[in-house]
């Protein structure tokens, strides 16, 4: 294919390989490859040649390819300096220099940016990682008061929260804040393949169309406390049993959906997370020994949810009678009951 226009899978990989660049799952990095999906985050953005579109974390600019196709002008925010020192070229050689000079990097944090060089912006479209997804939304509406809607690609869970109405099982803390500025709704989903590295979840598109904050006497920080403080309560409250021992750890929860997690250590070096099993189970560089851990838990917590035996031994039954003997007596004295067993 011709060096110009969108993005696809082998430019992208080129771009990545001259500037020696491994994507790494602590920033987020998964970058687009796919050029129709470009076009559809566009489309479904609703910018037009009038508006000044900012972007978070355009990475290869793959996005940023597509916004400057149809915007007046585009500012990036991105935190890798080598990203942010390509994109420039990046664009000149796929869609001239009138486009270049279109484009305004910002190399930073982005929840750290409270100005922006030219144009204030009018749209926000942007694919964020879902470790910051939310607070950096939250930035953006807060500091950038110009900007009337916009279109953000996160994980598909997060995506549903955001657009989570009143009374629904997923309504939470984020639903209600972003509440306060804008509504949302999920308008599309993104499967795993269209980005490389191909992530484990499908990500989710919400438009948002900011309004006028709701009329009452509170301020913005003293509703936001009460936010926090209520679904705080909420959570501590929701029924849950934490088990922990020597070589790792499971939460059990009172849900229909994941029951289950397990904690892993060094999922990526540096990286500690909690996960379902299923998740668990098609994530890269997990040890054959931890996922046989987490199946055996999810087992467990099968069992004790169905009322089914388990297939174990008499050894391994005696151990799981007194990790369960054991949560019980927590959670009636409310204190941390610790364990001789382990296998």
């Amino acid at each position: 294919m011709p060096d110009t226009g969108l993005l696809d899978p082998a430019s992208v990989r080129r771009i990545a390989a001259e500037l020696g660049l491994r994507p790494t799952k602590q920033r987020g990095q998964n970058f687009v490859i796919d050029a129709n999906t470009v076009r559809r985050i566009v489309s479904l953005s609703g910018i037009g040649p009038d508006d000044v579109v900012l972007e978070i974390g355009p990475g290869l600019g793959s996005l940023t390819l597509g916004l400057l196709e149809v915007a007046s002008e585009v500012s990036v925010i991105e935190i890798d300096e080598r990203l942010a020192g390509r994109l420039g070229t990046t664009v000149a050689q796929r869609l001239g220099r009138d486009a270049a000079a279109r484009l305004n990097v910002v190399t930073a944090d982005a929840m750290t940016v409270t100005e922006l060089p030219g144009q204030l912006p009018t749209a926000v479209v942007a694919n964020l990682p879902y470790n910051v997804s939310v607070p950096v939304l939250m930035h953006l509406l807060e500091s950038f008061p110009s900007w009337r809607r916009g279109l953000v690609m996160v994980q598909l869970e997060v995506a549903d929260r955001l657009a989570a109405q009143p009374g629904s099982k997923i309504y939470g803390a984020p639903s209600a804040k972003l509440a306060w500025w804008a509504s949302a709704k999920r308008v599309g989903t993104v499967p795993p393949k269209v980005f490389w590295p191909v992530p484990n979840v499908d990500s989710g598109l919400v438009r948002l169309e900011r309004r006028d904050p709701p009329a009452t006497t509170a301020t913005r920080e003293r509703t936001f406390a009460v936010i926090d403080a209520t679904f705080n309560v909420l959570a501590s409250r929701a029924p849950k049993v934490e088990v922990f021992g020597r070589r790792g750890a499971m939460a059990i929860y009172h849900r229909d959906e994941n029951p289950l997690e397990v904690f892993v250590q060094d999922l990526e070096p540096g990286v500690d997370a909690w996960m379902a099993p299923e998740d668990l189970s098609r994530a890269n560089n997990v040890r054959e020994q931890e996922l046989h851990r987490a199946m055996l838990m999810e087992h467990l917590v099968d069992c004790v949810r169905s009322g089914e035996p388990p297939i174990a031994d008499a050894y391994r039954a005696r151990h799981a009678l007194e990790i369960m003997t054991a949560a019980i007596e927590s959670a009636k004295s409310g204190r941390v009951v610790e364990l001789a067993t382990s296998f």
